[in-house]
């Protein structure tokens, strides 16, 4: 059974409907696999055994009678522990829920299961998805599978160690400054923030909430397709969404011969460590060997951080409004997080407007010279696991903890796709992240130069992985 590992979601699904495999057999083996591997990396926090075994019987017993097991069928998928699970330990990685057990799925999960996923666990994140780090108070932290000392960064964090470690073929997670690509950046595999609507977020504390949505990671950008094509699409309880066409025809068709793309390496002017931008211009060169148009270009996004910081601390008001006069039942990311919400200004909110705004107009004027925007998704290497923040890029201090994850939230604001690929490997064997950057709702173009970028620089799994 150990070659299942390697396979694709989407070839093992097509196995288990056509029953070369069984889903039973499917999901014991990983259970298998997550009780050998997870104990070194702390990636699945909970385990659902019993669901998870209970769900692939019913599927089993769906395909032997004819009928249909769903794009996903069998596939096993972890959700992050901020996403709910009717009937599995949700925690949202604060002591304040550490027992908490919801009633019913949130909207990604209720369709990833319709489409025959077999939710297997949930997967660790910082409190509240608060940081770029994952660690919690409840579960401990998390390691990175290609060097176990080092941290797969945040938030989604425990998803993306769970996928490099072939212990689940599909993760759910969130993104607000960065939480699907950051991780996948550092981990080595494929993370895709989608534009705001095409997944809708159901159940949030604020309704239209433009800032934070969920999304999808896999090993590779097809896999990640095929879990934004079951994800996606209206849904009458969240007023951004939109209606969606399935993208998985066009990520596998893309070719990246006579596309122009725009390469800058670094956008918001905090540095980048030198090894990153060599991994990152490495897979620019080999998109243009293959036929690409690639210009380099100097796109200055600074002004944006400034805009993310006052919006990032409303937003955190806002989720948390009801428990804002108790902040000493937060951790220091989320109580600080909420201070500054409390402490920004309306004249702030309005500047952090404008800058915004001025901002897209920049991005705006390149996503329509060019198919895409190229530029490292995380300026630095893995650090080690029980760190907070990198301090320095390149020597240049950090203003803030989260300001190292500049390069991707300085997008989170301007709504468009952005997803990380792996572009290669540092000397010390520790992935880099290449951050695609799209127009709105052009999640197949930006996954479609993924799926090129992944075929033309390999990077192996980790020793760990087997």
């Amino acid at each position: 059974m150990s070659e299942m590992f390697d396979w694709s979601a989407v070839a093992l699904a097509e196995k288990v409907r056509r029953r070369a495999i069984g889903a039973v057999e499917v999901v014991e083996a990983t259970l298998a696999r997550i009780d050998a591997v997870n104990p070194s990396l702390n990636a699945v926090c909970t385990v659902a055994r019993e669901q998870a075994v209970a769900a692939a019987r019913a599927l089993d017993g769906r395909l032997a009678r004819g009928e249909d097991g769903g794009p996903l069928a069998g596939v096993p998928l972890g959700v992050k522990d901020v996403i709910d699970t009717a009937g599995i330990r949700t925690t949202y990685g604060s002591p304040r829920h550490a027992h908490h057990v919801p009633t019913a799925d949130a909207l990604t999960v209720a369709r990833a299961k319709a489409a025959g996923a077999i939710v297997i666990g949930k997967t660790n994140t910082p409190e509240f998805a608060a940081g770029a780090s994952t660690f919690n108070a409840v579960f401990g932290a998390t390691r990175n599978p290609w060097s176990p000392a080092h941290s797969p960064g945040g938030s989604t964090g425990g998803g993306a160690a769970a996928l490099a470690a072939r212990m689940i073929w599909l993760a759910e997670g969130t993104d607000l400054g960065g939480s699907l690509r950051v991780p996948a950046a550092f981990c080595g595999v494929v993370g895709l923030r989608p534009t705001p609507g095409r997944v809708p977020s159901v159940p949030v504390p604020v309704a239209d909430d433009p800032w934070q949505v969920n999304g999808p990671m896999a090993r590779t950008a097809l896999d990640v397709a095929s879990l934004l094509d079951v994800q996606s699409g209206f849904s009458p309880d969240h007023p951004l969404s939109v209606p969606s066409t399935p993208v998985s025809d066009e990520v596998a068709r893309y070719d990246v011969r006579g596309r122009r793309y725009a390469w800058c390496p670094d956008v918001a002017r905090i540095g980048v460590d030198p090894e990153i931008e060599a991994r990152c211009r490495e897979a620019v060169r080999d998109l243009e060997g293959a036929g690409a148009i690639v210009e380099e270009i100097d796109l200055d996004l600074s002004s944006a951080r400034e805009a993310f910081l006052a919006m990032r601390g409303l937003w955190f008001v806002g989720q948390h409004y009801e428990r804002i006069d108790d902040l000493d039942g937060f951790g220091v990311n989320v109580a600080n997080n909420i201070r500054l919400g409390l402490a920004t200004t309306v004249r702030d909110l309005a500047r952090a407007d404008r800058l915004r705004s001025d901002n897209w107009r920049r991005l705006a004027a390149v996503l329509r010279r060019y198919d895409a925007l190229l530029t490292p998704c995380v300026p630095v290497e893995p650090f080690a696991a029980d760190q907070n923040y990198p301090t320095e890029i390149a020597g240049k201090p950090m203003r803030t903890y989260i300001d190292w994850v500049a390069p991707t939230f300085v997008f989170s604001i301007m709504g468009v796709p952005a997803a990380s690929v792996p572009a290669g490997l540092s000397a010390a064997g520790l992935p880099v992240g290449l951050q695609i950057v799209g127009p709105r709702f052009h999640e197949g173009r930006v996954l479609g130069i993924a799926h090129a970028v992944e075929r033309l620089r390999p990077i192996g799994r980790p020793a760990l992985a087997g």
